[in-house]
């Protein structure tokens, strides 16, 4: 955590520096003191990902509309012109071609063994140079020096001389977005690599087909988009107004692809399409059904998890998938082909006597035996054609197709064994890379996986294992983001997704692991939200604002409050009369005892500006001490480990209600509740449709108890297990609205407090209820 000490205020310096200041100086003039004072202290650069090497040198150079650009070469001129209308887009900078002092842009010959993608950047009193051996690597040089002059968001930028010599860490600096899910437009895919392409991301693996929908024209199978292109949303988000359904549809023509990938590669970034086999097949079988195992038709899963729809592995649909994979691979021209290979339940494989006799004609021992011998004759047909195969690691299981790359997504142990046995790998793990994951604990989150992945856990992460042998740590060729999109719906909860914690990814991916710093990442991280908005991103907030923990004291009519910033920034501000914070206002040292009723709001700052876009607030009232809604109340142990935040199933438009509940044995948990002169318990609840494929041993957890009324009860105990406290019947169907609102009598216990345990009985298929709010009611 940045608290007031010597390296924050080094590293605010060279912020200052860096960044630099409007002026209308020549690069001539003396610089002002100030200036000349933060460049002495320049420590490093506000760049991320962090350079390599970063030397700093006396003296600066402004950047003005008098700078000229001179790019000699074909390559050269293509990244100036790049670099110049970035910077005109996002800037008030305007630079053209020019002979004065300026900026230089050389391809020049490199020693054997560097990157492509390694530059040089040179900012002297006499203008600034970029050199690469390759135009890869003068594009991510002009990127730093786009970064460098994007920040201050003025007409003259003064930047302090210094050198810097960069090169990647890793060459797999990914990131993966799931298009199948839900449908994201070209622009919008254009938009994303733009942003990678700031953060010197170079691979973009497009997650194109999967059990809820094929995204992907392949123009000899038409029906896959055709039919696997559409599915039809559970609930009232699936019925049009005249009962009708209403189909949620979208597809990439080839047109449109081509296009993408053109773009891409102008950003010196390649497309890794995945095509899932055996499994996640829903969409396709339900457009080829005799390319699927079971009889009778199907269609795209409307159901999120795991679904059991598997590709037949007989010849006939090999050579179905094969002729995907030739028009796939002339549309996608770099090196690799995802093949997924991930979560292929195989009970339809065990359930059809034709698999089993296929299976047993080819000498294979299991299912998982069978799977691989699919993957390696995929892979013998990509590698025919100049392609290598990559997949999920459970392509491990059976045994690896002889070239195949594996991306590590359960954990790290999976890529640990493959580059044991000389495997190439890129570490994925869904614990730490997957953006899906909620970004902090708190409650104005978007819908997603709860479990969440902050900025720290992200930034710490080291993809090459220590237990790994340094043999074999060379197999570990990058790393990569994940971003699924079951609870992503909307381009705004998808960059919310996305930023800032793309700023960490590309730092793990691209600077050494001796130069990383989680403070001086916290130190260059405002200034990268500048960039942000310059690039129009609406990075999400929750991080940066500040949260808060409570403990009521209802008999004392107090609330003790403790503050905190997600990320880790010190300087916190906070009012307690419904103003907003300053950097004047008082500071939180320590935690806060307040009266009821009190306004208070809170920032967090770094070097006297707010983080965030607004400061956060509550109203401690005392309603508030006896309210709980389900973000705040706990779960309880018997629900299971799967907590989702769902949304609402209506309207079909515009923003929808959220619920966190526990998939497998929903209840809620108020956690010592004072309940002296509590005569009631009102909750207002929801009802959604349960759509979650779940294994098995998954559905075997599922629990709920049986419904005693006609439409079942809901019911209040002490813990989960104790006796019960409340209880009121529940309706057949929802308000108009989609809610419902109960009230139920209250026994109280004789110590006057509880662990309210809060369930709705009844199967929780189709529909089941979600609990909103719970609001305790006093005797008048």
């Amino acid at each position: 955590m940045i608290r007031n000490r010597t390296a924050a205020t080094l590293m605010a310096a060279a912020l200052l520096a860096a960044a630099a200041i409007a002026t209308g100086c020549t690069p001539s003039a003396s610089p002002a003191p100030a200036l000349a004072v933060a460049a002495a202290d320049v420590q490093g650069a506000p760049v991320i990902p962090l350079p390599a090497v970063v030397q700093p040198a006396e003296g600066r150079f402004v950047v003005d509309a008098t700078t000229a650009v001179r790019a000699p070469g074909d390559a050269a001129g293509r990244v100036a012109t790049q670099f110049t209308e970035l910077l005109a887009r996002t800037t008030p900078l305007r630079l053209a071609d020019g002979q004065g002092p300026g900026i230089e842009f050389r391809i020049m010959p490199a020693a054997a063994g560097t990157s492509p993608e390694a530059y040089t950047l040179h900012i002297g009193d006499d203008g600034i140079s970029v050199q690469a051996g390759d135009e890869h690597g003068l594009f991510n040089g002009a990127m730093t020096l786009w970064q460098l002059l994007a920040g201050p968001q003025s007409s003259a930028v003064a930047l302090p001389a210094m050198r810097i010599e960069d090169t990647p860490r890793f060459a797999w600096r990914g990131l993966m977005l799931d298009s199948a899910r839900h449908f994201w437009s070209v622009e919008q895919i254009k938009a994303v690599l733009d942003a990678m392409a700031t953060h010197k991301l170079n691979t973009f693996h497009w997650h194109l087909t999967d059990d809820q929908g094929w995204r992907i024209e392949i123009k000899r199978y038409p029906r896959l988009t055709e039919v696997g292109g559409c599915r039809v949303p559970p609930g009232e988000a699936g019925r049009s107004a005249d009962g009708s359904p209403n189909r949620y549809c979208g597809h990439y023509t080839q047109a449109q692809i081509r296009d993408v990938v053109a773009y891409a590669a102008a950003r010196h970034i390649t497309i890794v399409p995945e095509i899932d086999v055996p499994g996640h097949a829903q969409a396709a079988v339900a457009a080829y059904p005799e390319h699927g195992v079971v009889d009778g038709p199907t269609e795209p899963s409307h159901n999120w998890g795991v679904n059991p729809y598997l590709f037949n592995p007989r010849e006939e649909t090999l050579q179905f998938l094969e002729g995907i994979l030739a028009e796939v691979i002339e549309l996608f021209p770099g090196p690799y082909v995802h093949i997924g290979g991930d979560e292929a339940v195989k009970y339809q494989w065990q359930a059809s006597p034709a698999v089993q006799a296929h299976m047993r004609r080819l000498g294979l021992k299991d299912e998982e035996a069978l799977q691989s011998h699919m993957l390696k004759r995929l892979e013998a047909f990509l590698e025919a054609r100049d392609r290598k195969l990559i997949g999920w690691d459970e392509i491990i299981e059976g045994g690896l197709p002889p070239q195949a790359t594996v991306m590590s997504w359960r954990g790290i142990e999976g890529g640990i064994e493959a580059a044991t046995h000389g495997h190439d790998v890129v570490m994925s793990p869904g614990n730490t890379l997957y953006l899906d994951f909620l970004q902090t604990n708190l409650p104005d989150e978007p819908p997603g996986r709860p479990k969440f992945t902050s900025m720290q856990k992200i930034y710490a992460f080291d993809p090459v294992p220590a237990q790994l042998p340094a043999a074999q740590r060379r197999h570990v060729i990058g790393v990569q983001a994940n971003m699924w999109t079951e609870h992503t719906r909307t381009w705004e909860r998808l960059q919310h997704n996305l930023f800032p914690r793309m700023a960490a990814l590309a730092e793990i991916a691209w600077t050494p692991l001796e130069r990383k710093d989680y403070d001086g990442f916290l130190a260059r991280l405002p200034v990268q939200l500048h960039r942000y908005r310059a690039l129009g991103i609406a990075y999400g907030q929750t991080a940066l604002s500040v949260a808060m923990q409570r403990q009521d004291d209802r008999a004392g009519n107090r609330v003790r409050v403790e503050l905190s910033n997600p990320l880790g920034y010190g300087d916190i501000r906070y009012t307690t009369d419904g103003s907003v914070p300053t950097s004047r206002s008082p500071a939180y040292t320590a935690p806060l005892d307040v009266p009821v009723p009190t306004e208070l709001q809170a920032a967090a700052f770094f070097d006297g500006k707010p983080l965030a876009d607004r400061a956060s607030q509550w109203t401690l009232d005392a309603a508030a001490l006896l309210t709980r809604t389900d973000k705040t109340l706990a779960q309880c142990p018997q629900g299971g480990r799967l907590l989702l935040r769902l949304e609402d199933d209506t309207p079909a438009e515009g923003p929808r209600a959220s619920f966190d509940v526990t998939i497998f044995n929903p209840c809620w948990l108020w956690e010592d509740a004072q309940l002296q002169d509590v005569a009631s318990i009102q909750v207002r609840a929801g009802r959604i449709p349960y759509n979650f494929g779940l294994l098995r041993e998954e559905e075997a957890k599922r629990g709920f108890r049986k419904a005693v009324a006609a439409h079942g009860e809901f019911e209040v105990r002490d813990g989960c297990e104790g006796p019960v406290l409340a209880s009121q019947p529940l309706p057949q169907a929802t308000d108009a609205d989609g809610f419902i609102t109960l009230e139920a009598p209250l026994r109280v216990p004789a110590s006057g407090r509880a662990d309210l345990c809060m369930t709705f009985s009844g199967d929780t298929r189709p529909q089941m209820w979600v609990l909103q709010q719970a609001t305790l009611r006093t005797r008048d």
